[in-house]
Formats: structure tokens, C-alpha cells, sequence
């Protein structure tokens, strides 16, 4: 799963990086994005407007918008079976814009801890995770806009530390991801990154979500 990452760069560096008009006041570099936080988003091509959304995906059809903090991730495997996630897959997709993600390598043996990675493209630039987004209203209030990161199995890189890692669509198919509208198209984009990541060994103190700051993103000596 994808529970963790990152955005760290300005909103100006993103905006020439994105290419984006419209960046929200709200924006901030973030080191350590974690569930039911704001997230930057991106659903149209070319990408002007940049969007902030919930994190975990509150399907329309839910009574308690909680149910969101368990859908914080979408198997790229079963999008089409699953009714939290068939309607978005086919009407509602998006980019969830980073530049790197956290994953734990389990300790070995008894009492050990598990150590955080942070993996990051090679080339340092702003990338996208593969997401579905969705509206629940509740009564008059504004729609609660919401977004899941999609995942797949995990690539060379990824695979020492952990089994899953987020799809990271190539910069040249995000308009195939956005405008879409073959459902075998689209799942054939659904794949363990092609692209050179860094496996950064980092601190635990990125464990709690409360901690978010440039050291977070620093390798640790020893790894």
C-alpha cells in the first residue's frame, strides 16, 4: 500500500514544473503527506487548475464519510469488481501530484523495527500518481471531494522494501489517463513504474504524521 509520500516543492516550481495557471492559496510543501490530509490534484489535460482534495476515497453512496480513511488505496487488480471504486475508474480519474513516496521494510527478527524508504524519480521532478476521485454530498453543505491512489505490484526497486507501490504514470500518459475511456486502455496504464526511483533509507521519524519536515527526506548513514 501507498500510505505515506511527498510534495515538497514550491507552489511557483510547480506551477513551471505542471504547467499549471492556478495553484490554491492553501498549497504548501508537504514531507510527509499522510491519510484524510489535503492532497494536490490534478483531473483535466492540459493540467491548468491544481486541485486540493481528501485523501481516502468517501464513494458517494456512503452514509459516514469515515469509510474514507480505509480507501486510501485502490488495487489497480480489482478497480472494475469493486463498488467503492467502479464508477470513479470509469467517469472520475485523476493525477495526484509528488515527488516521492514512504514505504517500511520489516525488521528481522523479534522486537525489530521496520525502516523507511523514501522513494523518489531519479531526475527529482514533480510526478503523479494513477487516482480516482468522488463528491459525497451530505445534505446543503459543499460536496466533500475525495481521492484514492490507485497501486500495483511493486517494481525492481520497490520489491526489497515491500510488494505494493503506487502506479506513477509517465508524464506522456497522463492525458491517456485522464481522457480515456477504454476500460482495457486504461488498465493496461496500471503497471509497476518504468522509470529510474531512488530508495532513500530515511528516518523513522517519519512514522508519525505529525512530524513534517525537510529532515524527514534526508538518508540516514549506515544503509
Amino acid at each position: 500500500m501507498c500510505g505515506r509520500f511527498t510534495l515538497t516543492v514550491s507552489a511557483d516550481d510547480l506551477k513551471d514544473a505542471v504547467g499549471l495557471e492556478i495553484v490554491p492559496s492553501e498549497y504548501q510543501p508537504r514531507y510527509n503527506i499522510a491519510p484524510t490530509q489535503p492532497v494536490a490534484v490534478v483531473r483535466s489535460f492540459p493540467p491548468k487548475e491544481l486541485e486540493m482534495m481528501r485523501w481516502g476515497l468517501v464513494p458517494s453512496w456512503a452514509k459516514d464519510p469515515s469509510i474514507g480513511n480505509r480507501l486510501i488505496n485502490a488495487r489497480a487488480e480489482t478497480l472494475t469488481e469493486k463498488p467503492a471504486f467502479r464508477s470513479a475508474f470509469a467517469k472520475r480519474r485523476c493525477l495526484i501530484l509528488m515527488d516521492g513516496f514512504f514505504e517500511w521494510k520489516r525488521g528481522e527478527g523479534k522486537g525489530a523495527r521496520s525502516q523507511p524508504y523514501w522513494f523518489t524519480p531519479g531526475d527529482g521532478k514533480v510526478a503523479a500518481f494513477a487516482g480516482l476521485y468522488e463528491l459525497w454530498f451530505h445534505k446543503e453543505d459543499e460536496p466533500l471531494v475525495s481521492c484514492t491512489i490507485i497501486t500495483t505490484e511493486a517494481n525492481d526497486v520497490v520489491r526489497p522494501v515491500h510488494d505494493r507501490m503506487p502506479v506513477i504514470l509517465p508524464r506522456e500518459r497522463w492525458s491517456d489517463w485522464l481522457e480515456g475511456s477504454s476500460p482495457d486502455q486504461l488498465l493496461a496504464l496500471l503497471r509497476p513504474a518504468n522509470l529510474s526511483l531512488e530508495a532513500v533509507p530515511v528516518s523513522p521519524a517519519v512514522n508519525s504524521p505529525a512530524v513534517d519536515r525537510p529532515e524527514l527526506i534526508q538518508p540516514i548513514a549506515g544503509l
